[in-house]
């Protein structure tokens, strides 16, 4: 009714009133928030957009035109072996070296092919948490327990978080199952190899591109850390063979392309973003001026593009603004989260899956972080919740699953990612 929607228009204008009247603008608790939630997306778009979140638009976009909506139907769909699916779900992310942001593109590229609820929520669940070089630095720096009790636990929980989110909307499940019931497995338009060379191509240069530092100069992960960016272009080679395979791109274009990115690292040996950001330059062009499949790769890594990113960059903002950055606080102060989250309790446990759950984590970043709370009296239960909410979770990652899956599906799954990191951690604590 009419008088309804006006009410709620009042409703908002009202509470936007209160919020800018009761604003304590001017206070240094405000001031300092505002300042790191600008930081905060300062270092989010220089740092995490270019390496992470645009390789992962271009594999979802892989995704979405490559591979066929009755091959993700069949493996990881309603209809799908249960077992095999959840499989398949709870540890793929363990090559990727992403965090609970860069994981959405793939998530929603997945989900809208055809991929089962269950499974794609396992997905983008486990996928954060369990990355290789995570799961080190983990075991490494905090504990081999603590690193052993992150990977069991990422990959149980999802399955579980996953199974109960379907049988929740087992309905919509069903009837989901019954749309893709006539989807045929793909006709060989494409040899299947060809698109996991250009996938897996994808995949290598966004991994080996956000390689982290592992904290030690001996071993072969520092000797991947040290070697990366050459490994980076190894893969991006790779990739250029693709597109003239894969895309019978011209291959004076690949040239003039491939020569280009090399010429600028010539020129900026100390700046590899910069061959990095030639490089996607380059490909993007290059896919725009060819006709048919190819056009399209970019048409969906752009939709996932618009529709990802300025929610991400919205939820960064905001999530700075309350918690801070790793180097300084937010409008809530540090020491009431420090003091929340000492000693094993249901209290502390509880309160470190709700910060976990809200907080931004880079990939890695999360371990210091809990290194210095563990410094600070942090319970060894609460570490294990933080580990799992944290990289698993975030407030911009919220608003991006809510425009994916809706507003019930996205509260049901916050809820659930909460209960379980809180009950992963009081037994761990408990043990």
């Amino acid at each position: 009714m009419e008088w309804k929607r006006e009410l709620n228009i009042f409703f908002w204008m009202l509470l936007i009133f209160l919020g800018i009247f009761y604003m304590p603008a001017g206070t240094e608790t405000f001031n300092n928030a505002v300042s790191e939630a600008f930081t905060l997306l300062k270092w989010y778009a220089r740092e995490h957009v270019l390496l992470c979140l645009i390789p992962a638009f271009f594999i979802a976009g892989v995704i979405a035109v490559f591979i066929s909506q009755g091959t993700i139907a069949r493996y990881l769909g309603p209809t799908a072996t249960k077992w095999k699916a959840y499989l398949m779900a709870s540890v793929s992310g363990t090559i990727l070296a992403v965090c609970s942001c860069t994981i959405l593109p793939l998530f929603a590229s997945i989900h809208k092919r055809g991929a089962g609820l269950g499974p794609a929520i396992a997905f983008l669940y486990s996928g954060p948490a369990i990355n290789i070089l995570a799961i080190i630095l983990t075991a490494r720096i905090l504990g081999f327990e603590l690193g052993v009790a992150r990977i069991i636990g990422a990959v149980v929980f999802s399955v579980i978080i996953g199974l109960i989110m379907a049988f929740i909307f087992r309905k919509e499940e069903k009837k989901r199952a019954e749309e893709q019931a006539g989807f045929a497995l793909p006709s060989t338009v494409k040899p299947i190899w060809q698109i996991i060379y250009l996938f897996i191509s994808l995949v290598f240069i966004l991994v080996f591109a956000n390689w982290g530092n592992p904290g030690t100069e001996s071993g072969l992960m520092y000797l991947i850390w040290f070697y990366k960016w050459k490994i980076t272009a190894f893969f991006g080679l790779a990739l250029a063979g693709a597109l003239i395979i894969f895309l019978k791109i011209s291959w004076w274009k690949i040239f003039l392309g491939t020569s280009a990115v090399i010429i600028t690292a010539i020129i900026f040996p100390s700046s590899p973003e910069i061959p990095f950001v030639i490089a996607i330059a380059a490909l993007s062009i290059l896919i725009m001026i060819t006709p048919g499949e190819a056009k399209e790769w970019l048409g969906e890594t752009w939709f996932f593009t618009k529709q990802i990113l300025p929610l991400l960059a919205a939820g960064v903002l905001v999530a700075g603004f309350l918690l801070g950055t790793p180097n300084g606080a937010g409008i809530i102060p540090e020491h009431y989260i420090s003091s929340l989250v000492g000693g094993n309790s249901l209290a502390a446990n509880f309160f470190a899956s709700i910060f976990g759950a809200f907080m931004y984590f880079a990939t890695l970043t999360e371990i210091p972080i809990i290194q210095g709370l563990l410094a600070n009296g942090m319970g060894k239960g609460p570490a294990l919740t933080l580990l799992l909410a944290g990289p698993a979770l975030s407030l911009p990652n919220m608003l991006v699953i809510r425009s994916v899956i809706g507003n019930k599906k996205t509260l049901a799954y916050i809820i659930l990612v909460i209960i379980m990191a809180t009950i992963s951690g009081m037994i761990y604590g408990s043990l």
